[in-house]
């Protein structure tokens, strides 16, 4: 504690408040990034079984599910336009100094994000207008488009992570930028293949959760079923995936940013043979309290065998590594995520093995109730991932490089303080609006299912999914979503 006041003490004033504005605004952010990222292919996915068995339960998850995406999308437009210009608002000295060796990747996302925009308004717009397979095969690009927004904000942060790509002249500023070492940074593979199969694991983990909700509630019927299961499935392999390409990443850690993985792991001393400590709190004087030790096994995972050195948090001046309160903060964040990847890899595991067994879900209610929160635990993770890479890193904002305390606007303390606070009301404004939008498209659709009205009249999305709308006459009865009578795509399911 008294190393953390004395840090805060030989920094500006307006650096916690600043910190405390972008952590709040990412943090919230962050959690809107799986359905951005991966919504567009699981609705994809469904869309393309329903097109292919002509399956018409199949094709109003994939419409129901694109109307979600666009709302999403559109709260996401809000929260990350707010993060953008914090960055060069809150951290001028950083963008001003490094801006044109890393800048291209945040170029990389804007374009991605226009791109992604016109693809959702022309697969919304689709829905009644375009041919069946038109309509799909325009959608496809969608999720190559949020990969490659991804793409752009990944290639950034592990630059900040592992920066290089550059040299410098005789006053210290960057010169003869090389664009491509800036972007492929050593951490740039492991980063970017964490976070893109995380965001596909909890998007498809949170979709299956609102039906198990469903199916817990007694509503067994085919439309529940195919909704659990077709998101549920894709979570559920790349699960251990995920689990080995988390280990991967945390050994790059330990051979890039030997610093941060110490702090992971609450390493105070270099040394062999050193032991692993399931949560505990690291003093300021090196000591751990509390936590579960396992003697050898830090060492044994980092190099696979027991005499394995792994840096301490000693091999630097303290003023150039985390806190003892940062480094359990980060220490924490990572044993939760490994924690819960851990029983979510037990889930796909019960899964897997009844549906191989009797190609059926599991018939327990414990497995139904543990999906349920499967989506909320991963929004954790992906909350949890956050904090271990940018907390690690600190006191840097370019690794080895800037601190964080070089690069914070001039702007008082008072101000920024002030501005959180607006911030926080208006986001749980948003947010608020958000939910209550997707919970009246939810009682929508299900009082549609309950009660349906002649013609779909009463619930657009219960209407044809392709050809006229309803209040132009019923579709031709015996008409297919795979092109009609006419087989132009103007048929009912």
């Amino acid at each position: 504690m008294l190393g953390s006041v004395t840090y805060l003490a030989d920094t500006p004033p307006q650096l916690l408040p600043a910190r405390e504005l972008m952590a709040f605004t990412l943090g919230s952010h962050i959690l809107l990034v799986p359905f951005g990222v991966a919504l567009p292919f699981i609705t994809l996915l469904m869309h393309y079984r329903g097109l292919r068995r002509n399956d018409a339960v199949a094709l109003k998850l994939a419409r129901r599910w694109s109307a979600v995406m666009a709302v999403q999308f559109a709260i996401g437009v809000v929260t990350g336009t707010v993060l953008s210009f914090e960055l060069g608002l809150l951290w001028p000295g950083m963008l001003g100094r490094w801006g044109d060796v890393f800048g291209l990747g945040f170029g990389v996302e804007a374009w991605a994000f226009f791109l992604e925009a016109v693809l959702i308004a022309v697969y919304l717009y689709g829905w009644r207008r375009l041919k069946p397979w038109t309509h799909f095969w325009l959608g496809a690009p969608l999720p190559l488009a949020a990969l490659l927004g991804a793409f752009g904000i990944i290639a950034a942060n592990s630059w900040m992570n592992t920066p290089q790509g550059f040299g410098l002249d005789a006053q210290g500023e960057p010169t003869d930028v090389d664009v491509r070492q800036a972007i492929f940074t050593p951490m740039f593979g492991p980063q970017y293949w964490h976070f893109a199969v995380a965001m596909f694991m909890t998007a498809g983990y949170v979709v299956a959760g609102v039906y198990a909700v469903g199916w817990l509630r007694g509503r067994r019927d085919r439309y529940h079923r195919l909704g659990f299961t077709v998101p549920f499935t894709v979570a559920a392999i790349l699960t251990p995936v995920q689990f080995m390409i988390g280990d991967a990443t945390a050994r790059a850690v330990f051979h890039k940013q030997p610093v941060k993985f110490a702090a992971m792991e609450i390493v105070w001393k270099t040394d062999t043979h050193v032991p692993e400590y399931l949560f505990g709190r690291l003093n300021s004087d090196g000591t751990i309290s509390g936590g579960i030790k396992i003697p050898q096994l830090d060492s044994i995972l980092a190099g696979f065998k027991p005499s394995t050195k792994v840096t301490g948090l000693t091999s630097v001046p303290a003023s150039d590594r985390p806190t003892a309160v940062q480094a359990t903060i980060a220490h924490w964040a990572f044993d939760i995520m490994v924690t819960v990847g851990s029983l979510l890899i037990l889930l796909a595991l019960w899964y897997g093995w009844c549906w191989l067994r009797r190609r059926d879900l599991p018939r327990s209610k414990w497995f139904f109730r543990s999906a349920a929160v499967a989506g909320a635990a991963c929004l954790v993770t992906v909350e949890c991932g956050w904090i271990t890479t940018e907390v690690g890193r600190q006191p840097w904002i370019v690794y080895n490089r800037m601190r964080v305390s070089e690069a914070v606007t001039d702007t008082g303390a008072g101000a920024l303080w002030a501005m959180l606070g607006l911030v926080m009301a208006v986001y749980v404004i948003v947010f608020a609006a958000f939910l209550a939008i997707i919970l009246k498209m939810r009682t929508r659709w299900r009082l549609a299912d309950e009660t349906p009205t002649a013609g779909g009249a009463g619930d657009p999305e219960a209407d044809t999914p392709y050809g006229p709308r309803a209040e132009h006459g019923p579709a031709p009865a015996g008409a297919s979503p795979r092109g009609g009578p006419d087989r132009h795509g103007d048929g009912a399911p």
